[in-house]
């Protein structure tokens, strides 16, 4: 299988390509200027064609973003987005996604990259390659009358999000504001992906990057600097749709989902990104009004730079962890001497007995400190070899706060 870089030129075949593995058409068209469509923020030079032996027509396709991954201490690392990954149905079973697997991560070794990230399609199929769920995500859907915020039973600090205003919007109108508070935000949440100035300016990915239109409340601090907003839509039928929520804290968050809450003409309000461990519910004086569902994995971890990886995130606690690590996918193996001191780590080769065996795809999902490591062990995919190693490993990766990750590609 051959597998070769796509160029500028490449571009509406690889679209085309891929919406055939998928088999689906288009759902809209590009805007004049090329904008509007999720595709518009492809990087063709991060792109791969798989190509078919017997005549070479392209048959499968992966692509990559450039973006920055918020790690837990608050540590921006480069991080290699990957997209657009399908096979056509006349070819798959022939190995064509994993030669693309393997040269996609072979490549990006090259250009010096030690993470990259993705949204799974399907959960199944990525672990093989060495991916792991890092974060999830889940919907919560509110009765409007029965959606009475309940007072606070702790001693009244006053709230920063407490003094400010909130202002309606229209999406059309407010793209340079929702980035910039976009940016505020994800350089503070462990999970949080850039969205590079392009993907605003296209109008790619989806709503409220996406050009479609939306209402945007937009809250401001008692200096009237914008520290958060909440895109939104309302159907026929009453149902509030919130595509995200960004704040800068709780209180802020606060104020937005009681603006939204407050809205006429509604039966219900339906949050579509919360993070889990989110206070929303807790906030309602009726626990049962908020219903939960539709929780799901959403960013998945592959590390390629075990060492560089494990040294460029923040660490909530002291200790010592020697890790056992193999990658299948890369027929590759090594053992991990993790030191943490201050909230910074090393990581150096070692032969001592390990604390923890593992694979690649399982230390991806504890990174970023959204699954305890003691939670693989009980479910058997990590191996303790003494019993005080889950603990150890729960009380380093914990991060500050849950990772959550709200941006689609």
């Amino acid at each position: 299988m051959h597998i070769r870089a796509t160029t500028s030129d490449d571009h509406d075949v690889f679209v085309d390509t891929l919406h055939t593995a998928f088999g689906r058409f288009p759902e809209s068209a590009p805007d004049e200027d090329g904008g509007g469509v999720w595709w518009a923020a492809l990087e063709m030079d991060r792109c791969l064609f798989a190509l078919a032996p017997e005549d070479g027509r392209p048959v499968g396709t992966a692509g990559a973003y450039g973006f920055e991954l918020t790690l837990p201490g608050g540590a921006l690392a480069p991080a290699a987005g990957i997209t657009a990954v399908g096979v056509l149905p006349t070819h798959r079973r022939r190995g064509v996604l994993s030669a693309l697997m393997r040269h996609q991560l072979a490549e990006l070794r090259e250009r010096g990259e030690f993470l990259a990230v993705l949204l799974a399609s399907e959960a199944p199929i990525y672990g093989r390659f060495g991916y792991g769920p890092a974060t999830h995500t889940r919907r919560l859907t509110v009765r409007r009358h029965e959606a009475a915020f309940a007072p606070g039973r702790a001693p009244s600090v006053a709230a920063p999000g407490g003094a400010g205003s909130v202002e309606v919007l229209r999406r059309a109108d407010c793209g340079e504001l929702l980035e910039r508070v976009y940016d505020r935000y994800r350089r503070a949440q462990p999970g949080a992906l850039s969205r590079p100035a392009h993907w605003w300016a296209r109008g790619a990915g989806q709503p409220p990057v996406a050009r479609t239109p939306r209402l945007v409340a937009v809250h401001r601090d008692a200096d009237g600097v914008p520290d958060g907003y909440a895109s939104y839509a309302l159907d026929g039928a009453g149902t509030l749709t919130v595509d995200e929520t960004i704040a800068i804290d709780d209180a802020v968050f606060t104020e937005l989902a009681r603006f939204l809450l407050g809205h006429d003409l509604v039966s219900q309000v339906v949050f579509r990104h919360l993070p889990p461990e989110h206070p929303l519910r807790w906030r309602l004086a009726d626990f049962r009004a908020g219903r939960l569902s539709d929780e799901t994995d959403w960013l998945w971890v592959r590390l390629l730079d075990v060492p560089r990886a494990l040294t460029a995130r923040g660490w909530s606690a002291d200790g010592e962890l020697i890790l056992d690590v193999t990658d299948p996918f890369l027929g590759e193996h090594a053992r991990h001497l993790l030191t943490v001191r201050g909230g910074e780590a090393t990581c150096v080769p070692t032969d001592r007995e390990p604390d923890l065996s593992l694979d690649v795809r399982d230390l991806g999902a504890v990174y970023l400190g959204g699954t305890a490591p003691s939670t693989l062990v009980r479910a058997g995919h990590v191996r303790a070899h003494h019993p005080a190693a889950p603990a150890l490993a729960d009380a380093l990766f914990r991060a500050e706060r849950p990772p959550h990750c709200l941006h689609w590609f």
